[in-house]
């Protein structure tokens, strides 16, 4: 969204950009005058904790959530010719989003990058009373509310038209792009960038010199840490791979933070210590804006361990590495996977961790370098289409701008 803020903001849009203050706003954003920031309360440490079943903080969290939207929607921020919503999460800001609008004479923009009812089945299963509800409440509202639908894929624009959604207005697809801020390291004077982008960051400092001299292999993850983005088949591939004769030395960087960090943080220190890890360093970081384009443009490799909880998403993380042209291997079992990563072009998919280990061993050896290059040219070319072209194509028009 704050992708969204910016762009609206350059073209005189005056935006109130609100959501949790977690982490930091791009740096474009804070110097723009036209844009004020309204940050929403966290819920109670209770309600956030695990103490108490969430049958009981479910409910409670949502009427938090819902005070605290209309306080700022309706309160706090001045009427608005456009309320554009980000959706998951849904519940409850399809339905507040939809009274707001009702009341200021507002046009609603749903903006799907998955489904709400989908990423809670994952966690609670597909008979969970609350992921039935959910269902319900997020296909009525995706119906009823929306001016106008934005989706990050064209299979989930088709699936949006179908039942159980039937949605008749206007939808169109508009594929995530990286910002300006990821850039690769190409033409000359690239290999004394590499250096001090390496030499820039804690986690890869002391690594330097081994990854410029070509010594080890800088493997880069980004994870939210959650069940849908399996880490223990990361870590078996990563086992397995320490295993072959075909290894090359690696430093694998995981970037994130998230519910199940430390758990695995506890397994990587107990493999390691057991030498289920030979020639294989794993360092997790949580990286300013900065440092994290600077890394993924550094990197020999990047991995998506991204599970579509509906099929019909994409991973933004896979597009940053496009637009830092990394090349990735990712998790490749869903319809939508086509529409970014290309088999052979800019990338690999695999499903199992024995797939991913043997991409590494393929695509890390000294004899695997060519096709390395060749992945890395064409995730340079993905990544040459950028935020600001597909967004003045797509968005544009759609909030009436003139040209």
């Amino acid at each position: 969204m704050q992708y969204h803020a910016l762009s609206i903001a350059k073209h005189g849009g005056i935006v109130d950009l609100i959501g949790y203050h977690e982490s930091a706003l791009l740096p474009s954003l804070t110097r723009l005058s036209n844009v004020n920031v309204c940050a929403l309360g966290s819920p109670p440490a209770i309600l956030r904790s695990k103490s108490l079943p969430f049958i009981i903080t479910g409910p409670l969290k949502v009427i938090w959530q819902i005070c605290n939207l209309v306080h700022v929607l309706l309160y706090k921020t001045e009427p608005a010719q456009w309320l554009l919503v980000q959706n998951p999460p849904s519940i409850p800001t399809l339905a507040v989003a939809y009274v707001t609008c009702a009341l200021r004479n507002t046009r609603l923009i749903i903006d799907w990058h998955n489904y709400g009812w989908t990423i809670l089945e994952g966690t609670r299963g597909p008979s969970h009373p609350f992921v039935r509800i959910s269902k319900l409440y997020e296909t009525l509202f995706g119906r009823l509310a929306p001016s106008a639908s934005l989706t990050v894929t064209h299979a989930m624009l088709r699936q949006l038209r179908k039942a159980p959604w039937n949605i008749r207005t206007p939808i169109v697809a508009m594929h995530d792009r990286p910002a300006a801020i990821f850039q690769p390291l190409v033409g000359p004077g690239s290999s004394q960038q590499r250096q001090a982008s390496l030499s820039a960051i804690d986690e890869t400092r002391d690594f330097t010199p081994a990854i410029t001299s070509g010594a080890q292999r800088l493997v880069v993850s980004s994870t939210s840490w959650t069940p849908d983005e399996d880490f223990g088949l990361l870590l078996d591939a990563l086992v397995a791979y320490g295993a072959s004769p075909r290894r090359v030395p690696l430093l694998v960087v995981i970037t994130g933070r998230g519910p199940q960090k430390a758990a695995y943080e506890a397994e990587v220190a107990r493999l390691a210590a057991g030498g289920g890890l030979p020639d294989i360093t794993i360092r997790t970081a949580f990286l300013s804006f900065g440092d994290y384009a600077r890394l993924l443009a550094a990197a020999d490799l990047g991995i998506c361990l991204h599970m579509s909880s509906s099929g019909v998403d994409l991973p933004m993380k896979v597009v940053d590495m496009f637009g830092a042209g990394l090349p990735v291997l990712a998790y490749s079992g869903y319809e939508s996977f086509g529409e970014l990563v290309r088999e052979g072009e800019n990338g690999a998919g695999f499903e199992t961790a024995e797939q991913l280990c043997h991409g590494l061993e393929r695509l890390l050896a000294p004899d695997g370098q060519r096709d390395l290059s060749r992945l890395k040219e064409g995730a340079v070319r993905e990544g040459s289409r950028r935020w600001d072209e597909e967004w003045d194509e797509v968005v544009k028009p759609l909030l009436e701008f003139p040209e």
